[in-house]
């Protein structure tokens, strides 16, 4: 067997092996197992003093055993939830990463440009070189939130590849002056800090999207040796528009990037600006539709929002339905409204365009546990982890479920992972109140209450009107079996923002809650709150 075979075969029974753990297949086998020989077991002890045909026995056998490979399938074809049988149609998000699989980390691009104050737009073009590589399916990219966090002017970019597991590294730097554009790229190898690639174009502005599409396909080409034309067309699926809307575009999705409720409606503001100028660019009306599903969310329940979320992500879709962007934030647009059948649809179909589409994991999660799956949310959730390791939110949404349901050995395990991966993003984002007030109920599982409620107050000093902290700091006290207090922030959060019911109800968290006059009065005035906007809607 040649080298190449070799490792072709040792790939796919890797593969197997990972589709076979994700699909939960392995229980299935060892639960068919024991029942199998429970019932034969039966049958031995009991078809004689029955007087039954000696014929029946080994038929049993014989179904046992042709009973297996049906087990199999099934299992390999669908989920069993809370809910009943579910077909299996989530991808995995990358398959396990073999010895010889290509793999990359790109990394901000540097801003060169006279007045330094095109940041956004360098991590804009960086993040969109990185977009069009994940949809390479034997390229492994490393996530935005773990390469974006470091730069070439951090370290040796050989150790920074170390760092991110990455075997190749794409530096560059962007220099904007007028209507002007340069752009310079370099690919490193790992192993040893040598060029592997290397460009610089110097263009008018709006030949933008040409340099990105040429520097991602030359990085395929150098990595994978040659591509086809279908890799080629999934570089160039993002859709052209007006490079002014572009820079809108860029700057409303960097003010997105930072949660808070004021920067949600300056991103707002930008892909507007972006829309006036192009009224069919699909990403800007996807971007559009995600501030306002945000704003209905997490600040103000006014069906307006979710009409305007609604009316822009069927836009967005009817535009771009190759984006698996689209698809998310149509998903993310019918959870808000409720509809929750069609948001699954959507965010299945965002996976299978983009199988490493962190959103379309993470929502899909969140709409499952507004159902009250809580074990198909948790599931779930880790695919969003594993899609992003940075990614701190579903690990401790996954830790809090896992803790609410009653495994607490898997909670505290996981806990120990979140609060890794939290103390790394608070060193680059100390100020990052979600990162605090959700890292703190890991803490709590730790048993590190003292440190948990300083992350908690910290949180408070930085958004001490935000409804979103105030009913995790609320969920937190809950934890802490400190009921009053716990309640006082309860409270607080439905005078300032949204709260959701279906939150309330299915968040293990606020156990100790449930039964007191004071919660129940508040689950009642955020219920007449939410018929009120239904009936406004």
């Amino acid at each position: 067997m040649s080298p190449v075979t070799n490792n072709k075969t040792k790939m796919s029974w890797r593969w197997l092996s990972a589709e076979l753990k994700r699909r939960e297949v392995y229980p299935v086998i060892v639960a068919y197992a024991i029942v199998g020989w429970i019932i034969l077991q039966i049958g031995e002890v009991t078809f004689d003093p029955l007087g039954l045909p000696k014929w029946v026995m080994p038929t049993l056998i014989v179904l046992v055993i042709a009973g297996f490979p049906v087990a199999l399938l099934l299992a390999w074809m669908y989920d069993i939830t809370a809910e009943g049988i579910r077909r299996d149609r989530i991808p995995s998000p990358d398959r396990e990463i073999g010895d010889d699989t290509p793999s990359i980390a790109v990394l901000p691009f540097l801003d060169l440009s006279p007045a330094k104050d095109q940041q956004y737009f360098c991590e804009g073009v960086a993040e969109e070189i990185l977009n069009a590589l994940t949809r390479i399916r034997d390229l492994h990219v490393v996530a935005r939130s773990s390469s974006f966090q470091l730069s070439s002017q951090a370290g040796d970019v050989r150790a920074i590849g170390r760092k991110l597991g990455a075997k190749a590294i794409l530096e560059g730097s962007v220099r904007k002056s007028g209507r002007r554009l340069r752009v310079t790229a370099q690919l490193v190898k790992v192993a040893d800090g040598y060029h592997i690639w290397s460009k610089e174009f110097d263009e008018d502005l709006e030949d933008v999207f040409a340099i990105q599409d040429e520097i991602a396909a030359s990085i395929a080409e150098a990595l994978l040796e040659t591509i086809g034309e279908r890799e080629r067309e999934a570089i160039r699926a993002v859709p052209r528009t007006d490079v002014n809307a572009y820079d809108y575009y860029l700057r409303g999705r960097q003010f997105f990037k930072r949660f808070h409720k004021v920067d949600i409606e300056h991103a707002r503001q930008m892909f507007w600006q972006a829309l006036d100028i192009d009224p069919n660019f699909a990403l800007a009306w996807s971007g559009y539709a995600d501030c306002h599903s945000f704003l209905m969310m997490y600040v103000d329940p006014d069906p307006v929002h979710a009409q305007q979320a609604d009316r822009a992500s069927r836009r967005a879709l009817e535009l771009g339905p190759e984006l698996a962007e689209a698809h998310a934030s149509r998903g993310l647009a019918c959870l808000v409204g409720r509809d929750f059948k069609n948001a699954e649809a959507s965010f299945r179909e965002a996976l299978q365009l983009n199988p490493r589409l962190f959103e379309a994991y993470y929502y899909y999660a969140r709409t499952r546990f507004h159902q009250g799956d809580l074990d198909m949310a948790a599931r779930l959730f880790r695919k969003a982890a594993d899609t992003d390791p940075a990614d701190f939110q579903s690990r401790c949404l996954r830790v809090q479920i896992l803790r609410g349901t009653g495994h607490e050995a898997l909670a505290i395990e996981e806990a120990r992972e979140a609060v890794e991966v939290l103390e790394k993003h608070l060193e680059w984002h100390p100020d990052d109140a979600r990162g605090l007030h959700l890292g703190a109920g890991s803490l709590i599982a730790l048993g590190q209450t003292e440190r948990a409620k300083n992350w908690l107050r910290r949180a408070l000093e930085l958004d001490p009107d935000d409804p979103i902290v105030l009913y995790n700091v609320a969920c937190n006290f809950a934890t802490l079996g400190e009921v009053e207090e716990s309640l006082d922030y309860l409270e607080q959060a439905v005078e300032h923002g949204t709260v959701s019911t279906d939150w309330m109800r299915n968040d293990e968290d606020l156990a100790s809650l449930r039964g007191k006059p004071r919660y129940e009065a508040l689950l009642q005035q955020v219920e007449a709150q939410e018929s009120r906007h239904l009936a406004r809607a």
